[in-house]
Formats: C-alpha cells, sequence, structure tokens
C-alpha cells in the first residue's frame, strides 16, 4: 500500500495511531519482562521483545491498513509485511531499550569474603588518595570525583570508571552519574525528580528508568 498518494489528513489518521499505540508493545515487554535471564540483559530483552512483537503487530497493521484505505491485502503478503514490520519493531525496541533500560550496577563483596581490590582506587589524584568515594559524574570529557576528601576532575570516561568501581555497591542513577549506596544520606523531590543528596553536599539526579530499581533495591 502506497500511503504517499493518499491526502494527508487520512495518512496521519493511519500513521500516528500505529506509531502512538504502544499498549501492545507494553503488554509484550511486560511478558518479556518476566524471563529470568532477558530481564537482566537488555540486547536479550530487545532481541526477545522484537520478534515477539513482530507476530501479532504484522496482524494489526494488515487489518488496520485493509479497514483504513478499503483494500483486500491478501494473506499471501504478510511475509513481506512481517518483514517491515519486524525492521520497525527492531529499531523501536532498541530505541525503548536505550532510553528506557536502568544503569549499571557494581557490587560489593559478599559477607565474610574478602575485599576486592578496587582498580578505580587507583586512579584518584595525589590529594585524593585513601578517599572514599561518594560519587563520580560526567562533564564533558572529564569525571568529577566527590570523595571524603573534597573534589577532582580527572580524564576519563563514565562507562571505563564504573567497570573499575566494581567491589563497591554503587549504581548508575544516571547517564552522567555512578553514586555509592553508602553515600546516599537523603533524597529530595524537585518536581519530578529525584534526587540523592550524598555525603559531602553533593545531590545526585536519578533519571525514571532508574527510579523503580532503586526504590525496589531500597536506597529510598
Amino acid at each position: 500500500m502506497d500511503s504517499a498518494r493518499v491526502p494527508l489528513v487520512k495518512r496521519l489518521l493511519y500513521w500516528v495511531p500505529l506509531m502512538v499505540g504502544g499498549l501492545l508493545g507494553h503488554v509484550m515487554s511486560l511478558l518479556v519482562a518476566k524471563i529470568p535471564r532477558a530481564s537482566v540483559n537488555p540486547w536479550l530483552f530487545g532481541a526477545i521483545l522484537s520478534v515477539a512483537l513482530t507476530l501479532p503487530a504484522t496482524f494489526v497493521v494488515w487489518g488496520y491498513t485493509n479497514l483504513m484505505f478499503g483494500t483486500r491485502i491478501p494473506l499471501a503478503a504478510l511475509p513481506g509485511l512481517f518483514g517491515s514490520v519486524f525492521f520497525l519493531s527492531v529499531a523501536m525496541t532498541a530505541l525503548m531499550v536505550v532510553v528506557n533500560w536502568p544503569g549499571r550496577v557494581t557490587h560489593a563483596p559478599a559477607p565474610g569474603a574478602p575485599a576486592p581490590a578496587v582498580r578505580f582506587a587507583d586512579r584518584l589524584p595525589a590529594k585524593l588518595k585513601g578517599a572514599v568515594v561518594y560519587a563520580v559524574s560526567a562533564e564533558d570529557h572529564y569525571l568529577r570525583l566527590h570523595t571524603s576528601k573534597g573534589a577532582d576532575l580527572i580524564l576519563m570516561r563514565l562507562a571505563d570508571a564504573i567497570s573499575e568501581l566494581e567491589g563497591l555497591e554503587g549504581a548508575q542513577t544516571h547517564r552522567s552519574w555512578w553514586v555509592a549506596r553508602d553515600a546516599v544520606e537523603s533524597t529530595r523531590r524537585e518536581g519530578d525528580k529525584v534526587l540523592l543528596v550524598l555525603k559531602g553536599g553533593a545531590e545526585a539526579p536519578v533519571s525514571r528508568p532508574n527510579v523503580r530499581a532503586l526504590r525496589e533495591a531500597g536506597w529510598f
């Protein structure tokens, strides 16, 4: 069906409900999230959701297209339609995963286990050596270190820093913040925003995808 030849108003009536009618995607994502391995692996989650969403979505598009344009798309055309819907499902699912997936988590050793060497400690500038790391926040190409001995900047990517912070219990609360759990003194709200008030006075934002995950983990 070539919708480019259809009047603009009718095209909008066709495409807008298909693009924003997210009920099917929401239902399927809840079902996929019940799969243990998919619930902790964003790319496995996205792959399964893309496939699971495509089949029912293909029939929705087929039926809605026939209804809107008075066509009779034959069932033999469904494989081709399936491919188009699958491509869109992959694109939309990838965007959803990137935007909505909670940040990375770092872990402290199990009770009784020897304390591991936290590699990030070697990154601390001389004036901060031996300090307790409260948080790390990204500023352009630099990271601001919030510690018990004050703050300073180092040149490093946040993703690399989080990998080296393994051994400390913490979480990426925002795309530009990692926070140590023990550093959180309280929380406060600023409209719809949730902020973690840290030792030393810094305040770390919590992005929407992380609010539920941190609340369920007992952070606030």
